[in-house]
Protein backbone atom coordinates (compact mmCIF):
# COMPACT_ATOMS: atom_id res chain seq x y z
CA UNK A 1 0.00 0.00 0.00
CA UNK A 2 1.36 3.41 -0.94
CA UNK A 3 1.43 6.26 1.61
CA UNK A 4 2.37 9.89 1.05
CA UNK A 5 2.44 12.64 3.68
CA UNK A 6 1.71 16.29 2.93
CA UNK A 7 2.85 18.87 5.46
CA UNK A 8 0.17 21.36 6.47
CA UNK A 9 -0.47 24.48 8.50
CA UNK A 10 -0.25 22.51 11.75
CA UNK A 11 1.22 19.28 13.11
CA UNK A 12 -2.24 17.81 13.79
CA UNK A 13 -2.40 14.52 11.90
CA UNK A 14 -5.18 13.53 9.52
CA UNK A 15 -5.06 10.02 8.08
CA UNK A 16 -6.91 9.95 4.75
CA UNK A 17 -7.63 6.50 3.25
CA UNK A 18 -8.66 6.72 -0.40
CA UNK A 19 -11.16 4.57 -2.23
CA UNK A 20 -10.53 1.75 -4.67
CA UNK A 21 -9.14 3.17 -7.91
CA UNK A 22 -8.31 6.61 -6.46
CA UNK A 23 -4.76 7.84 -7.02
CA UNK A 24 -3.01 10.37 -4.82
CA UNK A 25 -2.07 12.49 -7.83
CA UNK A 26 -5.55 12.60 -9.36
CA UNK A 27 -6.57 16.24 -9.74
CA UNK A 28 -9.74 16.03 -7.63
CA UNK A 29 -8.01 14.06 -4.88
CA UNK A 30 -5.28 16.69 -4.86
CA UNK A 31 -7.91 19.43 -4.58
CA UNK A 32 -9.22 17.87 -1.38
CA UNK A 33 -5.75 17.21 0.02
CA UNK A 34 -4.83 20.87 -0.54
CA UNK A 35 -7.95 22.00 1.33
CA UNK A 36 -7.26 19.60 4.21
CA UNK A 37 -3.69 20.88 4.50
CA UNK A 38 -5.06 24.22 5.65
CA UNK A 39 -5.60 22.57 9.03
CA UNK A 40 -3.67 19.27 9.08
CA UNK A 41 -0.61 17.31 8.21
CA UNK A 42 -2.26 14.84 5.83
CA UNK A 43 -1.06 11.25 5.42
CA UNK A 44 -2.81 9.68 2.43
CA UNK A 45 -3.09 5.94 1.78
CA UNK A 46 -3.57 4.73 -1.80
CA UNK A 47 -5.02 1.23 -2.02
CA UNK A 48 -3.76 -1.56 -4.25
CA UNK A 49 -6.46 -2.49 -6.76
CA UNK A 50 -6.19 -6.25 -6.28
CA UNK A 51 -5.96 -8.06 -2.94
CA UNK A 52 -6.37 -11.54 -1.51
CA UNK A 53 -6.71 -10.60 2.17
CA UNK A 54 -8.63 -7.49 3.29
CA UNK A 55 -7.17 -7.34 6.79
CA UNK A 56 -3.54 -8.04 5.93
CA UNK A 57 -3.36 -5.91 2.81
CA UNK A 58 -5.73 -3.03 3.69
CA UNK A 59 -6.18 -2.78 7.46
CA UNK A 60 -2.78 -3.78 8.84
CA UNK A 61 -0.70 -1.15 6.94
CA UNK A 62 -2.93 1.64 8.27
CA UNK A 63 -2.89 0.16 11.78
CA UNK A 64 0.89 0.03 11.81
CA UNK A 65 1.12 3.66 10.83
CA UNK A 66 -1.40 5.05 13.35
CA UNK A 67 0.14 2.98 16.17
CA UNK A 68 3.11 5.36 15.98
CA UNK A 69 0.99 8.52 16.29
CA UNK A 70 0.12 10.34 19.52
CA UNK A 71 -3.26 11.35 18.06
CA UNK A 72 -4.98 11.48 14.68
CA UNK A 73 -8.24 12.12 12.90
CA UNK A 74 -9.50 9.70 10.27
CA UNK A 75 -11.04 10.39 6.87
CA UNK A 76 -12.01 7.57 4.50
CA UNK A 77 -13.64 7.49 1.09
CA UNK A 78 -15.60 4.48 -0.25
CA UNK A 79 -13.38 1.42 0.36
CA UNK A 80 -11.37 3.67 2.69
CA UNK A 81 -14.62 4.13 4.61
CA UNK A 82 -14.89 0.36 4.86
CA UNK A 83 -11.35 0.14 6.26
CA UNK A 84 -11.96 2.96 8.76
CA UNK A 85 -14.14 1.12 11.31
CA UNK A 86 -11.39 -1.49 11.67
CA UNK A 87 -8.92 1.23 12.78
CA UNK A 88 -8.94 2.15 16.47
CA UNK A 89 -7.96 5.34 18.26
CA UNK A 90 -9.13 8.17 15.98
CA UNK A 91 -10.29 11.42 17.58
CA UNK A 92 -12.94 11.91 14.90
CA UNK A 93 -14.10 9.73 12.01
CA UNK A 94 -15.47 11.13 8.77
CA UNK A 95 -16.48 8.92 5.87
CA UNK A 96 -17.30 9.88 2.30
CA UNK A 97 -19.66 7.40 0.61
CA UNK A 98 -18.46 4.47 2.75
CA UNK A 99 -18.78 1.06 1.09
CA UNK A 100 -20.57 -0.70 3.94
CA UNK A 101 -22.79 -2.66 1.57
CA UNK A 102 -23.14 -3.41 -2.12
CA UNK A 103 -25.64 -1.26 -3.97
CA UNK A 104 -28.84 -3.27 -4.25
CA UNK A 105 -28.67 -3.09 -8.07
CA UNK A 106 -25.37 -5.00 -7.96
CA UNK A 107 -26.66 -7.98 -5.99
CA UNK A 108 -27.35 -10.27 -8.93
CA UNK A 109 -26.62 -13.95 -9.35
CA UNK A 110 -23.77 -13.25 -11.79
CA UNK A 111 -21.86 -11.11 -9.29
CA UNK A 112 -22.47 -13.65 -6.53
CA UNK A 113 -20.94 -16.38 -8.68
CA UNK A 114 -18.04 -14.21 -9.91
CA UNK A 115 -17.01 -13.38 -6.33
CA UNK A 116 -16.50 -17.08 -5.71
CA UNK A 117 -13.95 -17.50 -8.48
CA UNK A 118 -10.41 -18.09 -7.11
CA UNK A 119 -8.98 -15.33 -9.31
CA UNK A 120 -6.95 -12.19 -8.57
CA UNK A 121 -7.28 -10.89 -12.13
CA UNK A 122 -9.48 -7.83 -12.89
CA UNK A 123 -12.25 -9.33 -15.03
CA UNK A 124 -15.49 -8.03 -13.47
CA UNK A 125 -16.87 -4.85 -15.13
CA UNK A 126 -17.66 -1.92 -12.81
CA UNK A 127 -19.10 1.59 -13.18
CA UNK A 128 -16.05 3.21 -11.60
CA UNK A 129 -15.06 4.80 -14.91
CA UNK A 130 -18.45 6.38 -15.62
CA UNK A 131 -18.54 10.17 -15.10
CA UNK A 132 -22.28 10.13 -14.34
CA UNK A 133 -21.60 7.65 -11.53
CA UNK A 134 -18.38 9.16 -10.12
CA UNK A 135 -19.08 12.89 -10.43
CA UNK A 136 -19.34 15.61 -13.05
CA UNK A 137 -15.87 17.00 -12.28
CA UNK A 138 -14.12 13.67 -12.82
CA UNK A 139 -11.33 14.10 -15.37
CA UNK A 140 -10.71 11.88 -18.38
CA UNK A 141 -7.43 10.71 -16.84
CA UNK A 142 -9.13 9.92 -13.53
CA UNK A 143 -11.83 7.84 -15.22
CA UNK A 144 -9.25 5.99 -17.30
CA UNK A 145 -7.20 5.07 -14.24
CA UNK A 146 -9.91 4.38 -11.67
CA UNK A 147 -10.44 0.88 -12.95
CA UNK A 148 -13.21 -0.39 -15.15
CA UNK A 149 -12.76 -3.95 -13.88
CA UNK A 150 -12.30 -5.57 -10.48
CA UNK A 151 -10.80 -8.90 -9.47
CA UNK A 152 -13.12 -11.56 -7.98
CA UNK A 153 -10.72 -11.84 -5.02
CA UNK A 154 -11.14 -8.11 -4.30
CA UNK A 155 -14.95 -8.34 -4.46
CA UNK A 156 -14.90 -11.40 -2.21
CA UNK A 157 -12.74 -9.65 0.40
CA UNK A 158 -14.94 -6.56 0.35
CA UNK A 159 -18.00 -8.71 1.03
CA UNK A 160 -16.15 -10.39 3.90
CA UNK A 161 -15.22 -6.99 5.36
CA UNK A 162 -18.80 -5.74 5.07
CA UNK A 163 -20.18 -8.80 6.87
CA UNK A 164 -17.55 -8.55 9.64
CA UNK A 165 -17.79 -4.75 9.95
CA UNK A 166 -17.27 -3.56 13.54
CA UNK A 167 -19.88 -1.29 15.16
CA UNK A 168 -19.71 2.25 13.77
CA UNK A 169 -18.31 4.68 16.36
CA UNK A 170 -20.72 7.23 17.79
CA UNK A 171 -18.49 10.12 16.69
CA UNK A 172 -18.76 9.12 13.02
CA UNK A 173 -20.01 11.57 10.39
CA UNK A 174 -20.94 10.41 6.88
CA UNK A 175 -21.17 12.45 3.68
CA UNK A 176 -23.05 10.74 0.86
CA UNK A 177 -25.53 11.18 -1.98
CA UNK A 178 -28.78 9.29 -2.31
CA UNK A 179 -27.97 8.96 -6.02
CA UNK A 180 -24.94 6.75 -5.36
CA UNK A 181 -24.82 3.74 -7.69
CA UNK A 182 -21.67 2.11 -6.28
CA UNK A 183 -22.39 1.75 -2.57
CA UNK A 184 -25.52 0.97 -0.60
CA UNK A 185 -27.02 4.08 1.00
CA UNK A 186 -29.36 1.73 2.88
CA UNK A 187 -26.33 0.16 4.59
CA UNK A 188 -25.25 3.66 5.66
CA UNK A 189 -28.71 4.56 6.97
CA UNK A 190 -28.90 1.32 8.96
CA UNK A 191 -25.67 2.15 10.82
CA UNK A 192 -25.65 5.94 11.23
CA UNK A 193 -28.58 8.11 12.42
CA UNK A 194 -29.81 10.92 10.12
CA UNK A 195 -28.34 13.70 12.24
CA UNK A 196 -24.84 12.37 11.53
CA UNK A 197 -25.36 12.10 7.76
CA UNK A 198 -24.66 15.06 5.49
CA UNK A 199 -26.30 14.69 2.08
CA UNK A 200 -25.06 16.29 -1.11
CA UNK A 201 -26.31 16.14 -4.70
CA UNK A 202 -23.89 14.49 -7.07
CA UNK A 203 -22.01 11.29 -7.78
CA UNK A 204 -20.08 8.82 -5.67
CA UNK A 205 -17.10 11.14 -5.05
CA UNK A 206 -17.83 14.31 -3.10
CA UNK A 207 -14.50 15.72 -4.28
CA UNK A 208 -15.60 15.21 -7.92
CA UNK A 209 -19.01 16.81 -7.36
CA UNK A 210 -19.92 20.35 -8.47
CA UNK A 211 -21.17 20.84 -4.89
CA UNK A 212 -17.75 20.24 -3.35
CA UNK A 213 -17.13 23.93 -2.60
CA UNK A 214 -20.54 24.23 -0.95
CA UNK A 215 -19.88 21.24 1.29
CA UNK A 216 -16.26 22.00 2.15
CA UNK A 217 -16.92 23.97 5.34
CA UNK A 218 -19.16 21.19 6.67
CA UNK A 219 -16.53 18.60 5.83
CA UNK A 220 -13.67 20.49 7.49
CA UNK A 221 -15.78 21.11 10.59
CA UNK A 222 -16.82 17.46 10.79
CA UNK A 223 -13.20 16.31 10.54
CA UNK A 224 -12.21 18.80 13.24
CA UNK A 225 -15.10 18.53 15.69
CA UNK A 226 -17.17 15.47 14.87
CA UNK A 227 -20.99 15.26 14.72
CA UNK A 228 -21.69 18.53 16.55
CA UNK A 229 -20.21 20.45 13.66
CA UNK A 230 -23.08 19.55 11.32
CA UNK A 231 -25.52 21.50 13.45
CA UNK A 232 -23.48 24.70 13.03
CA UNK A 233 -22.69 24.72 9.32
CA UNK A 234 -25.10 25.71 6.57
CA UNK A 235 -24.00 24.86 3.02
CA UNK A 236 -23.07 27.81 0.82
CA UNK A 237 -25.57 28.72 -1.88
Amino acid sequence: MRRQTFEGESDDELVFVLGWGNRIDHENVQWLIDELRSEYRVSVFELPDTIDDFVEEYVVPVERYVDGLDSFRLLGHSTGGLIGPYIEGAETRTYLSPWWGYDERQQGLALTLLRKLPLSVPIVPTEANDRDVIGELATDRQLAEEGGRAAPSFLREVLYAQRALPPIAEDTVVFCTLRDRLVSTRAIGERVPPERIHLYDGGHELFSSPEREQRLDALLDAVRDGPGALERVEPKR
